[in-house]
């Protein structure tokens, strides 16, 4: 059984048991979320498609919060010895689903 979520803008596929990296979401580790934007559901060939969400929940549990690579951002204009060097490290919160309900 998996179903697509809809997590902070980011559709997703999920299943019970499956750990995965989402966006940062604002709560400890611990803490027990529940997402409620289900787009669809499969359960064992039995398709579920939402117009646009079905009255379905996905649990979870944060299991920590972590950081993900560096990314240089280099912008330069030819001729104008204009040069500027950023860095970007995306926040991530590391989940694991445990549940899936219709």
């Amino acid at each position: 059984m998996y179903a697509i979520v809809n997590m902070k803008g980011q559709q997703m596929k999920v299943e019970e048991g499956a750990e995965l990296f989402v966006n940062l979401i604002d709560a400890e580790k611990g803490d027990q979320i529940a997402f409620d934007e289900v787009l669809l559901i499969d359960s064992d060939g039995d398709v579920k498609i939402g117009t646009p969400h079905l009255k379905a929940k996905v649990n979870a549990t944060v299991i920590e919060h972590a950081k993900g690579d560096k990314v240089i951002v280099f912008k330069k204009k030819r001729r104008k010895g204009y040069k500027v060097t950023n860095g970007h490290r995306q926040q991530f919160t590391k989940i694991k689903i445990d549940s899936i309900t219709i």
